[in-house]
């Protein structure tokens, strides 16, 4: 049975795919949203959203997108795949708005495009260009997207850009050779981790739009735990929140308590795609200290470690007690 079911949920509440049905509203995504909202009217230049994997940049485009198909005034395209070479990308953008792109020069591609965007002005409509995972572009590509941004009509440019990246994104902008780009920017935001309040309604909004009536109950011990093993990353609580649910419906457990969610953790630990104290060490971009949300990365593993430390020993002080009740029951018989 799945755990849906157990539960009876009208539909998953953990899906990896970003879902605009699912966008939660909170603080951090709420001023992105403001930010890429903001520049939608301004009808210019780049917004830069970075944040590091997992944080719901898709997502946010998701419900961005949602919006902006109820305005017929603004034809929005999303690029996904950007290790490409300059003109490969210059294909993709013309094949992202069904241009003819296919055995063509770069100049060619390039006309095909202005063509395109003037045809746009003419009839009042905006074009938007939205790339994901921009922190794989080359340098050379950058300075493509920048001269498509060049396009335009008076002082109305015919060509807007969104680029989301990971943080190392940001350090990519930083360049000296890159300043003419930075000058195109008109806002940028790093996009950080929820709190653990925000963790907690997270969850519970997911549930409840999935159709929960507090059928599992969680405690306020097994929302904390939740957080600080995540790090209140949206991605990295679907991972574990859904596998919380598989693992409890199989238990047949309706309330879950700190130990549920530290029996759990202890089983991913094991797993290699939940191993993420092995991104820290690799260098990962620590979120926390970037943005000045909370206390550093390490400092909160230290405390998680700390935690499963004690959550183990409960646990194995529990085990040595059944062992000793069971042990007096067998020499009470003899």
């Amino acid at each position: 049975m799945k755990y849906e079911e157990f539960y009876k949920l009208t539909t998953k509440p953990f899906g990896l795919n970003p879902d605009p049905t699912f966008y939660y509203d909170s603080k951090e995504h709420s001023r992105v949203l403001a930010y890429l909202r903001y520049g939608i009217n301004q009808g210019e230049g780049f917004i830069v959203v970075s944040g590091d994997v997992g944080a719901g940049k898709t997502t946010l485009i998701a419900a961005l997108l949602n919006e902006i198909s109820k305005n017929d005034d603004i034809i929005a395209a999303q690029l996904v795949t950007t290790q490409l070479e300059p003109t490969d990308l210059l294909r993709m953008v013309a094949s992202a708005f069904s241009l003819p792109s296919a055995k063509i020069s770069k100049s060619e591609l390039l006309n095909t495009i202005e063509k395109f965007l003037r045809k746009q002005a003419d009839a009042g409509k905006r074009v938007l260009l939205i790339v994901d995972e921009a922190q794989n572009l080359e340098l050379h590509s950058l300075e493509e997207l920048r001269m498509l941004s060049n396009y335009q009509i008076g002082t109305k440019s015919l060509l807007q850009s969104f680029m989301l990246g990971q943080a190392e994104f940001r350090d990519t902008l930083r360049r000296p050779d890159l300043e003419q780009f930075r000058q195109r920017v008109i806002a940028s935001y790093h996009l950080g981790p929820m709190d653990k309040s925000e963790t907690r309604k997270y969850i519970e909004h997911r549930l409840r739009v999935a159709g929960w009536r507090n059928d599992p109950q969680f405690s306020m011990e097994a929302y904390g735990m939740i957080y600080d093993y995540t790090d209140g990353i949206p991605r990295r609580v679907n991972t574990l929140c859904d596998r919380l649910l598989l693992f409890t419906s199989m238990e047949e457990i309706h309330e879950i308590d700190e130990d549920v969610v530290a029996q759990l953790v202890d089983e991913l630990d094991e797993e290699i795609h939940f191993n993420k104290d092995d991104d820290e060490e690799a260098g990962v971009s620590v979120v926390a200290e970037s943005t000045g949300h909370g206390p550093s990365r390490s400092a909160k593993s230290a405390s998680r470690a700390s935690g499963d430390i004690e959550a183990r020993v409960r646990r194995l002080e529990n085990i040595a007690d059944k062992a000793h009740d069971l042990l007096q029951a067998i020499l009470a018989k003899d």
